[in-house]
């Protein structure tokens, strides 16, 4: 389920990002653009929470 939760949130947010920013800069509004990013943006997700560790972090005082 979370990886069908980041897809959508990815989707959702890329898609408005997509739309917006293609509107201000007075372009017309591709679909494919934001599929492509958003998937794009969710493998970065999960690479990210792999590379990043997980361990409690030392309290040195």
């Amino acid at each position: 389920m979370r990886f069908f939760w980041t897809f959508f949130w990815a989707f959702l947010l890329t898609q408005m990002l997509n739309y917006v920013v293609s509107s201000m800069n007075g372009l017309s509004f591709h679909f494919m653009t934001g599929l492509v990013l958003s998937v794009v943006i969710t493998v970065l997700l999960f690479v990210m929470t792999l590379i990043i560790p997980n361990d409690p972090v030392e309290d040195h005082h």
